[in-house]
């Protein structure tokens, strides 16, 4: 499995652990509360579900009401399916949430992850957002040392981009000490102060998502026929 593929498996259970979605709610949820899949489409969502229905983790359901069910073939249309999170789904997702290795804090993976730190303990939470921390700085390292040698010999904009990309990855390393710095006073952002998961935001539709120069959600282009 890719990395890309194992991100959007996670975002998926996670997402149908909150309520049971049809494909399009998916999708649309996917491309507007998590920006690192702004940019992928239905040949991808749905393959990931079959792969999700096959391993036991979720189940298909017709449409939610009899009216849906029923004017679905009146309107030449195949009825929309449900997908529902199943208890082993339930404990897969809960095992992934668990996990606090590299690949909990990588630049493809740590969005995703951090959108679903209302699911998450308080001590999981800390050990990605410190490893998240710890890796930062040491690119800022690297990058320093890397600018320090070559300063001489570029351009002024080339020298500018640089210095634009040490100053992104600064405001980071200062947001995540702000996050570490509230972890340890015991304050979550949503939710009751403990060590249980707290309770997501998801109206904003934007709950957990890195903001990036630029980003602005793409208009979703209505599909009821896709199953």
């Amino acid at each position: 499995m890719s990395r890309r593929s194992g991100i959007l498996e996670f975002a998926v259970l996670g997402l149908l652990r909150e309520s049971p979605m049809h494909g399009y709610e998916l999708r649309k949820r996917l491309n507007t509360s998590l920006g690192v899949f702004r940019a992928f489409s239905y040949g991808t969502l749905y393959p990931c579900l079959k792969t999700l229905v096959a391993n036991g983790w979720l189940i298909e359901e017709p449409g939610s009401t009899p009216e849906e069910a029923l004017a679905a073939p009146l309107a030449g249309r195949r009825a929309k399916i449900v997908y529902r999170l199943t208890a082993e789904g339930k404990e897969h997702f809960e095992q992934l949430l668990s996990q606090t290795g590299p690949d909990a804090y990588e630049d493809e993976t740590f969005a995703a992850r951090f959108a679903f730190f209302g699911q998450t303990s308080r001590d999981v939470r800390m050990r990605v957002l410190e490893g998240r921390r710890s890796r930062l700085e040491e690119r800022l390292e690297k990058m320093s040392a890397s600018l320090a040698r070559t300063r001489e010999r570029l351009d002024d904009y080339t020298l500018e981009l640089q210095r634009h990309g040490m100053e992104s990855v600064e405001r980071e390393v200062r947001w995540l000490n702000e996050l570490i710095e509230s972890e340890r006073a015991g304050r979550d952002l949503k939710g009751p102060d403990s060590g249980e998961p707290a309770s997501r935001d998801t109206t904003s539709g934007a709950s957990g998502v890195l903001p990036r120069p630029g980003d602005d959600p793409r208009p979703d282009t209505p599909d009821d026929t896709a199953t």
